[in-house]
Formats: C-alpha cells, sequence, structure tokens
C-alpha cells in the first residue's frame, strides 16, 4: 500500500532581505537566550544551593530537569513545527520559556525551582527545534543561508562561555536570582518582535500526522535515557540501576523504529536518513559537544576547586574562547566555507579543538593560566569553525517538508551528547580523583589527575568525531 507524505506548509512568497535579516535576529535573540540559561546556572550553583540548602545529590537537578526536558522533546517538537507552523511552536516556545524564567527567579523551595527549570526546558525545546527549519525556508539560497548559519552559530559558539561570564558577575554582584531574571526583557521583545517580523507559515495539521504513539515512545525513550545518564553520576554506570533503565530506554528508541517503519504518517519519517549528511552530523554533533560540554564543566570545576578561581574570574577565564569563538563563527565561517568548503572547515575545526583539547592531558595542579589554559580556550575557536559547517551540511539535503524534524534531530543529538559527555567525564574525574586522594596523594594532584583523565577522554571524542567527520559527512549532492 502506498501512503503519500503531508503536503509541506503553506509558505508566502520570499520576504524582502531587510524583513530576512530582522527574522533572522530574532531566532538568534531567542536562542541566546536559550543557551545563556544552560549554562549561566552551572557557576551559580553554589549560591543556589546555600540559599535553597539543597544536598548535592538533589542540587544536580536544577540542571538535570532542564536537560531532560529539553533533550526529551526536541524531536516531537520539531514535528509540531512541520505540522502546525513553525511560527507558532517557536512564539510558543519563547513565551514558556520567559515565564519559566520568571518562576525560577521567584522559587524559594528546591521542589518549585526543579519544576520551573522543567518547564524552561520544554519551552527551550519548542524554540529551538524548529530555529534551523525557518532559517532553511527563510535562506533558500545557498551563500545567503551560509551566512545566516554563520550568524546563527555564533549563539552556539559563544553563548555557552558568555552565560558563565554573565552568571559568575551576576551572582557575585547581586544574587542567584537575577540570573532568571534577565531572560525576562529579552524573551518579551524576542517574542513580540517574533510575532511581528516571522513569516506565518502554515503546516498541514495535526490530523496530517500526529502520531501520538509513536510522540509517546520517543519522548519516553529520550527522556528516560537522558535521566539514566545524568543519574550515572550518583549511582554509577555498572549499577543495577543504570543497567535497567538503560535497556528500558533502549527498547523504546527500538520500540519507535518499528513504530515509524510500519506507520502511515510517521513522527519520525525513515526517509529522512537517506541524508547521509544528516545521519553522519548528528552522530559527529553528539561526539563534538559531548566533548566540548565535559571540557567546559570540567575546566571550570579545576579552575576553582584546584587554582581557587572565584565565581567571577572563572567566568572570565572563559571569556577568550568566547570571543575568539564568536568572532570565528559571525565573521570568518560563512567566507571559509565558501571558499573552501563546508567539509573542510568541518574537518579543519574539529582538528583545532582535539590539539586544545590534548593540551589539556597534561595539565599541572600548579597551572599558569596564560601558558597551560589560554592556549586551549584560542584552540577551541575551531568550535566557531566546526559548527557552523556540520550544520550546514547536516541541513542542505534535507526536504523542505522535513526541515523542523530534522532541526529537532540535531538539537536533539547535541542534547544527549552534552548530557552524555558531562556524565562520563565527571565520574571519570571523580572516580579518579577518590582513588588517588584514599592512596594518600595531595587533594589538588588527585583533583588535577582526575580532570586530566577527562580532558584524555573527551579529546578522544573529538578524534572519534573527527574519523566519523571525515567517512560519513559530505556535501549533498545536487541534481
Amino acid at each position: 500500500m502506498t501512503t503519500h507524505a503531508p503536503a509541506a506548509p503553506d509558505r508566502a512568497p520570499a520576504p524582502p532581505a531587510r524583513s530576512r535579516a530582522l527574522a533572522l535576529a530574532v531566532l538568534c535573540a531567542g536562542m541566546l537566550m536559550i543557551i545563556l540559561d544552560g549554562s549561566i546556572v552551572t557557576v551559580a550553583l553554589p549560591a543556589i544551593q546555600d540559599d535553597l540548602h539543597f544536598s548535592p545529590a538533589d542540587l544536580t537537578w536544577t540542571v538535570n530537569a532542564y536537560l531532560i526536558a529539553f533533550g526529551g522533546l526536541l524531536l516531537l517538537a520539531g514535528r509540531l513545527g512541520d505540522l502546525i507552523g513553525r511560527k507558532r511552536v517557536f512564539v510558543a516556545g519563547l513565551a514558556l520559556f520567559t515565564a519559566a524564567s520568571l518562576l525560577c527567579a521567584l522559587a524559594t523551595s528546591q521542589a518549585m525551582l526543579i519544576a520551573a527549570r522543567f518547564l524552561q526546558g520544554v519551552g527551550g525545546a519548542l524554540a529551538s527545534a524548529v530555529s534551523l527549519g525557518m532559517i532553511v525556508t527563510l535562506f533558500p539560497e545557498s551563500g545567503e543561508r551560509g551566512r545566516a548559519i554563520g550568524a546563527f552559530s555564533f549563539v552556539g559558539a559563544a553563548g555557552a562561555s558568555i552565560g558563565q561570564v554573565l552568571g559568575g558577575v551576576l551572582t557575585q554582584a547581586l544574587d542567584w536570582h537575577w540570573i532568571f531574571l534577565i531572560n525576562l526583557p529579552i524573551g518579551l521583545a524576542a517574542a513580540l518582535l517574533a510575532v511581528r517580523v516571522l513569516a506565518p507559515d502554515r503546516g498541514p495539521g495535526l490530523r496530517a500526522g500526529v502520531d501520538g504513539l509513536g510522540a509517546a515512545l520517543i519522548t519516553a525513550a529520550l527522556m528516560l535515557g537522558i535521566y539514566t545518564i545524568v543519574g550515572t553520576g550518583e549511582h554509577g554506570w555498572a549499577s543495577a540501576r543504570t543497567s535497567l533503565l538503560g535497556a528500558l530506554a533502549l527498547a523504546l528508541l527500538a520500540a519507535f523504529t518499528l513504530r515509524q517503519a510500519r506507520a502511515a504518517r510517521p513522527l519520525l519519517p525513515l526517509r529522512i536518513f537517506r541524508s547521509r549528511g544528516l545521519a553522519g552530523a548528528a552522530a559527529v554533533q553528539a561526539l563534538m559537544v559531548g566533548g566540548m560540554f565535559g571540557f567546559q564543566v570540567m575546566i571550570a570545576l579545576y579552575l576553582q576547586n584546584v587554582r581557587g578561581y572565584g565565581a567571577a574570574a572563572t567566568g572570565l577565564a572563559m571569556l577568550p574562547a568566547a570571543l575568539t569563538g564568536g568572532a570565528v563563527s559571525l565573521l570568518l565561517s560563512a567566507r571559509l566555507n565558501v571558499r573552501f568548503g563546508e567539509r573542510r572547515m568541518l574537518l579543519t575545526g574539529l582538528g583545532l579543538l582535539l590539539a586544545g583539547l590534548t593540551l589539556l592531558t597534561r595539565l599541572p595542579a600548579d597551572a599558569d593560566y596564560v601558558l597551560d589554559v589560554l592556549p586551549t580556550m584560542l584552540l577551541i575557536s575551531g568550535f566557531g569553525l566546526a559548527i557552523s559547517a556540520l550544520t550546514a551540511l547536516a541541513m542542505a539535503g534535507v526536504d523542505p517538508r522535513d526541515a523542523g524534524t530534522a532541526s529537532g534531530l540535531f538539537g536533539t543529538a547535541q542534547q544527549v551528547g552534552g548530557a552524555l559527555g558531562v556524565a562520563v567525564l565527571s565520574a571519570l574525574a571523580t572516580g579518579r580523583a577518590h582513588a588517588l586522594a584514599d592512596a594518600g596523594r595531595p587533594v589538588a594532584e588527585s583533583l588535577t589527575a582526575g580532570f586530566r583523565l577527562a580532558f584524555t577522554v573527551a579529546a578522544g571524542l573529538l578524534a572519534l568525531a573527527l574519523l566519523l567527520a571525515s567517512v560519513l559527512v559530505r556535501p549533498a549532492v545536487r541534481t
């Protein structure tokens, strides 16, 4: 029996260049707020712990609740954008994220803050899942699209590091509530402007392809998988709990895949994997982000726990990475992609990242910032090259009707990779440090050895990403 895919969303004629530039600015502003929030919290965690009396284990849920909702709902949110209109989903996501930020700022209990962070994750998933799909629609010409993706990638390359700087400054100068209050004016302005400047689009409607069972299976699989990963820091990778929940998550994922192969209107059309660029790019994205997100957390902990930096000083120490990565992504990546090709720039960027993390595998306990840390901060400007090229390669061969779903899939790989990277590297660093401390080694030396192991594994993830990128990720063949 032959089935027909839903029709592509109805779209108005391409808006003029100025309108498209405004629309891109709105998309970038919304995403900057969401990405900032993902890292701004990490620096403020000690202050939140003291104020709301979190235990160390419970404190992690201020991050994990956000990760679980965000990563678990990206794929569903992307498909909803294809069906009911990406503008609607984007604006709804911004509105929910902004309202949840206010609830976070007003939180007076642990439960209230964790619940509000979960809602932030839902809003963030809705807004971010459709953003790339909207850019693909706004900029159909390859040169303009490359520049637009370069600007959008600037947000990803610089946003996390800027969040750490801003989080440290706000927490130290005011208090932790302001890391959430700062989202209110940005979110409100972005949502109001989005209503005005984003072109309306209409999908075929929910009846054309909701696939409720598929949505339930994949959302449960992703949420359970991320929940299992982030829980390994407390329960361990070899525990019965981790094995059982991990097996259940895999079973749900297998059931989802079987459902998509048989459903008349699947949530994730398996035809999307015919794009070799998208499938390979998603794998590279997971490995690259896993290594880099784990690096950001580990280097921040090293600077604070070993070198004695404060919150603001730690954020400032990360600033060179934000400035160089942002400059490369915003000013150079699009032109370099056009001149040398996106694949070559992807491999170059990954090579720079690998070199930067390799330097940290010999990090001493008494490291000098300029000699031992700053070179890595400069080399990881390669992220600005890699992420923009990878994003362009991932989306180049995607059918426009599946752009939202592809965007959600690409974002899901990022979130799962980030959660896995932090969980693995944190567990390895902690285990190594405890073993050495129990053997009588000094605390600073034990901690540093743990961080060196984490950086070694992170470099290994980047090496694997470089290998997969060289084999699997190639430009789409244009006919």
